[in-house]
C-alpha cells in the first residue's frame, strides 16, 4: 500500500512537471518569436484616442477578461466584449476610436464573425491572436498577433493548456510595453489600487500621517506638567519637542517612564529623546512600519527637509489602513 501511494504520488509530481515543461517551452518560443506586428500595434493604442476592446468566447473569453483588468490597471482604458453577447446587443460598447483585440487560437471561431464584421463596417482595427496565419479572423486583422503553434500540455494534446498560457503572457506583453510608454508609475498604480493590498503597500506616509492641526508640539522649556497635557490632550501617547521651528528631541510614554523620579520638575529638554528618527511625507507608509518594526517604537515624526514637523505617524494608524 506504502508503495502505490509512492508511486501514484510520483505520477503526479511528473504529470505537473511535463505540463509546466511543455508551456514553458511555449512560452519561450513566444519570446523568440514575437509577433511581427507587435510594435505596430503598440504605436497605434498609443495613437489612439479610445480603448483597447478585448473580446473572445470559451476558455480565450477568460484569458481575454483577465487582459483587459491587467490593461485597465496600468494606464491603458480597456472594457471585455463577450462575442456571444457582442452579437446581442453589445456591440453598441464598442464605437469608432477604439481598437479591437479579438482572441482565437484557431481563428475560425465561428462567434466572432458578427464582432469581426461589425469592425469592419465602422473601420474599428482589429488585433487578432491566434496561432492559425491563414485563418478568418487574420486576415480580417489589422494587426495580426501570431502566437506559435505550441504543443498543448495536456495529456490528449486537445484542451486549452500552452496556448492560453501563450495568450495570457502576450497579453501581459502588451499591457507592460503600453505602461512603460506612457512612462506609468507605482503613483499612477496606487491611485488605480486605492482598496485593498495593493493600495495600502503603496500608500505613503502623507496618505496615513495626522497632520499639523494634530501635532504635539511643546518647546525645549515647557514644564513636564504641561507636556503630560499636551501628550493627552492630543491623544498620541507622544510629544515633539521644538527648538524655534525645528524638531530638536522627542517624548514617548516610554521616557516618562524612564524619567519619573522627579518628572514633575523637569521640562521637555530634561526629557526628551534627542536625534529623533522622522520620515518624509513622500515616502511610503510600508518603509515607515519597517524602522518602526526594526526599532521597537510606535511612532514617528514626519518631517520636511528643513526639520520642521508637518505630521505624526502612529503605528495604529498603519494597522488599521491594513499596512503590513
Amino acid at each position: 500500500m506504502v508503495v502505490d501511494m509512492q508511486e501514484k504520488a510520483t505520477r503526479i509530481d511528473a504529470a505537473a512537471r511535463r505540463v509546466l515543461d511543455v508551456e514553458m517551452r511555449g512560452l519561450a518560443q513566444l519570446a523568440s518569436e514575437l509577433p511581427n506586428d507587435f510594435t505596430p500595434f503598440i504605436e497605434a493604442v498609443l495613437a489612439s484616442s479610445g480603448r483597447l476592446i478585448i473580446s473572445g468566447i470559451g476558455k480565450s473569453a477568460h484569458i481575454g477578461s483577465k487582459i483587459s483588468a491587467t490593461l485597465a490597471s496600468t494606464g491603458t482604458p480597456s472594457l471585455f466584449v463577450h462575442a456571444t453577447e457582442a452579437s446581442h446587443g453589445d456591440l453598441g460598447m464598442i464605437v469608432p476610436g477604439d481598437i479591437c483585440i479579438v482572441i482565437s487560437n484557431s481563428g475560425q471561431t465561428r462567434e466572432l464573425q458578427d464582432l469581426v464584421g461589425y469592425c469592419k463596417r465602422f473601420a474599428i482595427p482589429i488585433a487578432g491572436i491566434s496561432s492559425n496565419p491563414d485563418s478568418v479572423l487574420m486576415r480580417a486583422s489589422t494587426y495580426q498577433l501570431l502566437i506559435p503553434k505550441a504543443e498543448e500540455a495536456c495529456s490528449i494534446g486537445m484542451a486549452p493548456t500552452t496556448s492560453t498560457t501563450i495568450t495570457l503572457a502576450l497579453g501581459d506583453a502588451i499591457a507592460v510595453a503600453l505602461m512603460e510608454q506612457r512612462g506609468f508609475t507605482a503613483d499612477h498604480f496606487k491611485d488605480f489600487h486605492p482598496g485593498g493590498k495593493l493600495g495600502m503597500q503603496l500608500a505613503t506616509v502623507g496618505d496615513l500621517m495626522h497632520g499639523a492641526d494634530d501635532l504635539p508640539l511643546v518647546d525645549q522649556g515647557t514644564p513636564m506638567q504641561d507636556v503630560l497635557l499636551v501628550m493627552t490632550s492630543r491623544g498620541l501617547g507622544t510629544a515633539l519637542v521644538m527648538e524655534g521651528e525645528r524638531l530638536s528631541g522627542i517624548i514617548t510614554d516610554g521616557d516618562l517612564r524612564r524619567h519619573m523620579d522627579g518628572l514633575l520638575s523637569k521640562t521637555a529638554a530634561d526629557i526628551a529623546s534627542g536625534t529623533p528618527l522622522t520620515v518624509s511625507p513622500d515616502g511610503f507608509a510600508a518603509e515607515a512600519l519597517s524602522i518602526m518594526n526594526a526599532r521597537k517604537i510606535n511612532v514617528l515624526a514626519v518631517v520636511d527637509g528643513d526639520q520642521r514637523p508637518v505630521g505624526i505617524l502612529h503605528m495604529h494608524d498603519l494597522l488599521r489602513a491594513g499596512v503590513s
